[in-house]
């Protein structure tokens, strides 16, 4: 008989405890003990559980139908698998995934209600569908009719390979969807959402902590001894973060965050976890009638409009690429002691402690202004490279000066006021001004990389007549060695013929 184990999990840190208490002694939630029942036995399995069986023997002891206990072996020994992944054909979502989606991984998508998530899935679900691969869209949350006629508003809905290959099950038994998967045996399988799945032989609700971890161990032994590939969809809290135990997302293989407000166009999807590829790259995407389409990045360029007071552009990193995002603050009297200091986009500590440099190197009285700063179309910005350009924003909007037609910024600001060196300061600056930068503001001591990044990105561009030729016939660099020094010229902006004595040109 199968011994019955009681333990109770916290839902925030997915720290196990032996029995219920009103604060986790791990990581001090309250009431986040949830209570957790394992049936499962030395000698037998749960009714329904999947078996790994004979397929598990073979592959431990290296050949096709061989069995007997698994051994540890070699590191040199283990053969290489040379798995092609399965381009979504969306160039975005794979870049995320670093190239596509690896056969017997398993992706858990996370997001606020509303975002997307679902329209990703089943456009990426679709595309495979039409390359020729058979695709399981499993839902948990909608009935066949709702999935078909959120498939009929995306665009191309109506193709032939698409429609017999792209197969739906509206069903919330995790039992139910891993025998028809066996079944059908189709490359993807994608889940939406996992929030809502159960077990018919746990007893608990669907959602608890004890169904969410026992579908996910089913969910990730079929996708490794089937080689499909799975994409659950996951509910997020108030807060943001992934709801259920923490434990997971340590299962799966990748963690996706979809990110962006639903009230604006733009949507970033970002790879929190990827065993698979880097966690640094971002996708682009833009929210429309027809689904989700994606951004290119030449649409971001620098505004070559008017000057705007409290306005500053900056190139970021995101991976193997740049991003030209908008940095906009707006300051106004409040009360001294009580003053508001408020983010989107932005971290909120960083912009405390810049505009305290602001005050204590710069010289503003910032201690009665409520300041308030935003990255503009839903971005978030973390790169500490663009401190310079929101201590400029800030101290624009306080001064009213704006920092002039097609100008960025790049540089980060030490709490003793000095600017300090960007990362990868040339393939910011090339990207900068083939998206229309005209000026360039940079810390003092990368004065000469930026030049000979101009330099070098104008010969290599002389020639295509494409990107590169639609910059300009020079960008003009002006080099900083601190916040006063910006603040200077921030404030000379207005006088004609009063120029910085730091200032440079580099002409292309």
């Amino acid at each position: 008989m199968a011994k019955v184990r009681t333990s109770y999990v916290c839902r925030d840190c997915g720290n196990v405890q032996p029995k219920w208490m009103g604060k986790c002694p791990d990581c001090g939630a309250w009431d986040a003990l949830d209570k957790f029942v394992d049936r499962s036995g030395a000698e037998s399995a749960p009714p329904g559980a999947l078996d790994l069986g004979a397929s598990a023997s073979a592959e431990s002891a290296g050949a096709p139908g061989a069995s007997g206990p698994r051994r540890a072996v070699a590191l040199a020994e283990v053969k290489a698998l040379d798995v092609p992944r399965l381009a979504t054909g969306i160039a975005e979502f794979d870049r995320v995934l670093g190239g596509g989606v690896v056969p017997g991984s398993v992706a858990l998508l996370g997001g606020d209600p509303g975002i997307g998530k679902s329209t990703l899935l089943l456009q990426a679900a679709a595309a495979l569908a039409d390359a020729g691969r058979r695709v399981l869209y499993a839902t948990s949350e909608e009935s066949a009719a709702q999935v078909r006629m959120r498939a009929d508003r995306l665009e191309g809905a109506a193709d032939g390979a698409r429609a017999a290959n792209l197969l739906v099950l509206a069903e919330p038994n995790i039992a139910v969807i891993a025998e028809e998967c066996r079944r059908i045996r189709p490359a993807l399988l994608v889940l939406d959402s996992i929030q809502l799945c159960y077990r018919g032989d746990v007893d608990a609700a669907p959602g608890s902590v004890a169904q969410l971890r026992r579908c996910c161990l089913d969910l990730v032994s079929l996708a490794k001894s089937s080689g499909c590939a799975v994409a659950m969809v996951g509910h997020v809290t108030k807060e943001g973060d992934l709801a259920g135990p923490k434990l997971l997302e340590h299962l799966v293989d990748v963690v996706l965050a979809f990110e962006g407000d639903r009230h604006h166009a733009y949507r970033v999807v970002r790879a929190v976890k990827n065993r698979f590829g880097s966690t640094q790259e971002v996708g682009l995407f833009e929210m429309t009638g027809g689904g989700l389409s994606e951004v290119e990045e030449a649409t971001l360029s620098v505004d070559g409009g008017a000057p705007r007071p409290g306005s500053a552009f900056v190139p970021v990193l995101a991976g193997s690429r740049v991003l030209v995002a908008e940095v906009q603050s707006l300051t106004a009297t409040g009360f001294l002691g009580n003053a508001k200091r408020r983010a989107s986009g932005l971290d909120a500590s960083r912009l405390a402690m810049l505009i305290a440099v602001l005050e204590k190197h710069g010289g503003l009285r910032l201690a009665d202004q409520d300041v308030y700063a935003s990255a503009i179309g839903g971005m978030r910005i973390v790169d500490p490279a663009a401190d310079l350009a929101v201590a400029l924003a800030v101290a624009g909007g306080f001064l009213g000066r704006g920092l002039g037609a097609s100008t960025v910024a790049i540089g980060e600001v030490s709490l003793s006021g000095d600017i300090r060196v960007a990362r990868q300061a040339e393939l910011r600056v090339q990207a900068a001004v083939r998206r229309g930068a005209r000026r360039l503001i940079v810390p003092q001591a990368q004065r000469g990389v930026v030049e000979r990044a101009i330099a070098g990105g104008a010969g290599g561009a002389g020639g295509a007549g494409g990107a590169g030729s639609g910059a300009g016939p020079a960008a003009e660099v002006i080099s900083v060695g601190s916040v006063g020094q910006a603040l200077e010229w921030l404030q000379g902006m207005a006088a004609p013929g009063r120029r910085g004595e730091s200032r440079q040109s580099a002409k292309m």
